[in-house]
């Protein structure tokens, strides 16, 4: 397979991919801000083993297939289950069910969360102030907790209490399509760099068949985490390190209207094909679009699907006079503190995703470097791969010398925060309104609730 890069132009050089380098900008901070309980209710009472075994929540397996994602999580699972009496099963969500958050919250509402299950940093608030999921702490020795990139772990945890396991991190980017720009009489010379320049291109890449360009569309966490880099690109920000409410400054109404304009002028879908706009197989490699703005997970998704596609990659576009700035997310393992075995949950937790022996940093590796692409969440994973060449060409090359430097971490919101950011998106994306009208709509709403904000610290 080839893989066509930026031209130089636009590969600012930097630092190699280390141990120190990804996520050393990411810079999650927390203010003094918190949210209340919104959960009131969790499976199985006050805990210990009750022989059952422990439910699983995920979106990667078992699906039924002999995907290599679906693959990993059944061997983990199994290899698990052979050697303890707390037996671990799955329960496969799909991708876009899981995604949209509301069948998890549901569950636990109604006092049927399951005993495990994976959680994205922007709805973390929800969960550790509504009470539902235990400290991992006493789990995780001081060996465990230093082998973790700090950002990553911090965004997980309140007040030093661990709450949920990283075990990838997520940069964004831009795929291209080489045979669309080609068809277009474009080169790697043309690639964007600017938002003026990114329009022009999905302007010349917008065909009957074809639209220039894809953000996601699709109302969720994953949307608002794909957004907030165009806002940060203009310095801007949902709430100040103050506490103060900054949605309606330029940078939030710039980056607004800029996903509404491609969308209002047949430059941007619409709609998202397959899994949605995290789907470059589907999308991308169909045909459908020539330019996606998706994940470093879709490099092992292009590998697997569409294994003969030619693509590109390069950094978000960013305003005239500004630079790439790019959202780094990944989810997390976490377990329901009133489960069947909280204990137990626990354990497999850290075993699944900290074991420090050699097996378990392999399997690790597996994980973010074959059955899916991330850029690893714990040190020696990442040394382990640099020991194995596994950054030393192609896109993953890209994103760890280009892209991720650029990363910041996904903010984590309570709910209505979260809320009112979207519905802004979705309003300029979707019904044509003005960006900076729902900014400001979205700002008063934001204003309303932090006035009364009370529980864990958010980061911006």
């Amino acid at each position: 397979m080839s893989y066509a890069l930026p031209h130089p132009r636009n590969q600012l050089k930097g630092p190699q991919f280390s141990r120190r380098t990804v996520m050393k900008s990411l810079g999650i901070g927390a203010g003094a801000l918190a949210a209340p309980g919104v959960l009131t209710g969790c499976s199985g009472g006050s805990g210990g083993s009750s022989g059952e075994a422990l439910s699983l929540w995920n979106f990667y397996g078992d699906d039924g297939t002999d995907s290599p994602q679906s693959t990993w999580w059944v061997d983990l699972v199994k290899k698990w289950n052979e050697n303890n009496d707390q037996q671990v099963e799955l329960r496969y969500l799909t991708n876009a069910t899981y995604l949209d958050g509301t069948t998890l919250q549901t569950a636990f509402t109604a006092g049927e969360g399951p005993d495990i299950f994976l959680l994205s940093t922007g709805d973390f608030l929800r969960y550790v102030n509504g009470g539902v999921l235990r400290d991992l702490s006493d789990k995780m020795s001081d060996d465990i907790v230093a082998d973790f990139q700090p950002a990553l772990l911090d965004a997980r945890s309140v007040d030093g209490a661990i709450y949920g396991i990283p075990f990838e991190a997520e940069p964004l980017a831009i795929y291209y399509s080489v045979s669309a720009f080609e068809k277009a009489g474009l080169s790697e010379g043309d690639i964007p760099e600017t938002w003026d320049q990114f329009y022009d291109i999905a302007g010349e890449l917008t065909t009957p068949d074809q639209f220039g360009s894809l953000f996601a569309t699709t109302p969720g966490y994953y949307q608002n985490f794909t957004w907030y880099p165009f806002m940060w690109q203009g310095d801007g920000r949902v709430v100040r390190k103050d506490g103060t409410v900054a949605f309606d400054d330029a940078a939030a109404v710039d980056a607004l209207d800029f996903w509404g304009r491609l969308i209002d002028d047949g430059y941007a879908a619409r709609n998202a094909r397959g899994d949605g706009a995290s789907d470059s197989a589907s999308n991308l490699g169909s045909g459908a679009v020539a330019m996606q703005q998706s994940g470093i997970w879709d490099i092992a998704t292009l590998r697997q699907k569409n294994p003969d596609f030619e693509y590109g990659v390069f950094k978000l576009p960013h305003p005239e006079g500004k630079e790439s700035v790019t959202s780094v997310g990944g989810w997390a393992i976490c377990v329901n503190a009133d489960g069947k075995d909280p204990d137990g949950a626990a354990e497999f937790a850290v075993w699944a995703m900290a074991d420090q022996s050699k097996e378990g940093r392999e399997r690790a590796l597996a994980w973010n470097t074959e059955a899916k692409t991330n850029m690893p969440a714990r040190e020696s994973v990442i040394e382990l791969a640099q020991d194995k060449g596994v950054w030393s060409d192609g896109p993953l090359q890209y994103f760890a010398d280009e892209v991720a430097p650029t990363g910041r971490a996904e903010p984590r919101l309570p709910p209505e925060v979260y809320k009112a950011v979207s519905d802004a998106i979705q309003n300029v994306q979707l019904s044509g309104a003005d960006g900076k009208t729902e900014a400001a709509k979205a700002a008063d709403t934001i204003s309303g609730f932090m006035s009364t904000y009370d529980g864990a610290s958010v980061a911006y």
